[in-house]
């Protein structure tokens, strides 16, 4: 089903959401490229809901999906794409598909998400900037549907709440976050296995690479921002790459006294990708919206070309607007 109406989304209910999934039978699922938890599980819990339903379904991704998550994600169905209903995933903008966004970035028939800066590219939308990860969604959606939630679906939305959330600890979670997880734990799997996993594990190639990471760190606007940079040069000497650099972003949330930090990964010669997570009272989506990307009030990203000093100043500028405008302490000389 192609999108034809490309600057008309309409909005769904979750109600509407659920008839609109079982009208129809084959179905693709598009993950955002360098996948996380969420995207994945997300994904994966909405295949194994479909199959349930006796539907057919595929799910795919731009990027390799990383082995740690091989628990749950499975092989599923051949689907010919060109006659199937194209569902995205936890993307808030057709640039997220990666390499996938050239074949399906305008035959979206259907996006389930939580971010709040959604552009609204996919034909129809359901959108709960509330939920704390698009995977307590997938779940309100399959009981909507009073569908069977399986083992194998239960873990994918179990790691996607819980990688989203930084294990229950970040901002977005709620009393409904908890709820849902608490209903997961019924299920026939190890939620202290899949944390392990999740947060407690790293190579040590990995930890090779945050030393370098940490190395060249800077400190920005009386020490209120941190900026980390993963350079291709430090991803070829430590073989560190794609899914290797999630947690990257987190060791800005860990320094004390820095309210935004900042992660520049390079992906390409001149083509960089920010993660920023940030604290009251600043804003991290407005400020990645002022350099084309977006996300949640908490953490958002933008990808960014141009020399890595350019995008250091850009990023650098929208976070220090920000912080004038929330009046965020900074000294006039900065």
């Amino acid at each position: 089903m192609e999108n034809n109406n490309q600057n008309l989304c309409t909005r769904l209910t979750l109600h509407q959401t659920a008839k609109f999934l079982k009208k129809h039978d084959n179905f693709v699922i598009l993950t955002h490229s360098s996948p996380d938890g969420d995207t994945l599980g997300a994904g994966y819990s909405l295949f194994y809901g479909l199959k349930e339903m006796g539907k057919v379904a595929a799910v795919i991704c731009a990027d390799v999906i990383p082995q740690k998550y091989g628990y749950f994600a499975h092989e599923t169905d051949n689907v010919d794409s060109t006659k199937a209903t194209v569902i995205a995933v936890d993307v808030a903008t057709k640039s997220l598909l990666g390499s996938l966004e050239e074949e399906f970035g305008d035959k979206v028939d259907l996006c389930i998400d939580h971010h709040i800066s959604n552009s609204e590219f996919a034909e129809n939308l359901y959108l709960d900037h509330t939920a704390s990860a698009t995977c307590e969604i997938i779940f309100d959606l399959l009981q909507e549907m009073d569908v069977n939630i399986n083992d194998n679906a239960a873990m994918a939305l179990y790691t996607g709440i819980a990688t989203d959330t930084g294990c229950f600890k970040y901002s977005n979670v709620t009393a409904k976050t908890h709820t849902v997880a608490a209903n997961l734990y019924k299920y026939n799997f190890n939620p202290a296995e899949i944390n392990k996993l999740m947060f407690d594990t790293k190579s040590r190639n990995l930890l090779e690479l945050e030393r370098m990471v940490l190395d060249t760190a800077e400190y920005h606007f009386d020490n209120k921002c941190i900026l980390l940079c993963v350079t291709a040069e430090m991803q070829q000497k430590t073989g560190c790459s794609g899914s290797d650099l999630e947690g990257i972003a987190v060791i800005s949330r860990s320094v004390e006294g820095v309210i935004a930090g900042i992660t520049i990964k390079q992906t390409d010669d001149d083509t960089y990708k920010i993660s920023l997570r940030t604290y009251p009272p600043l804003n991290a989506s407005d400020i990645c919206k002022k350099i084309g990307g977006g996300g949640h009030n908490a953490a958002a990203g933008a990808t960014v070309t141009g020399s890595l000093e350019e995008i250091k100043a850009k990023i650098l500028d929208s976070v220090k607007e920000n912080m004038e405008a929330n009046n965020a302490g900074i000294s006039p000389t900065e």
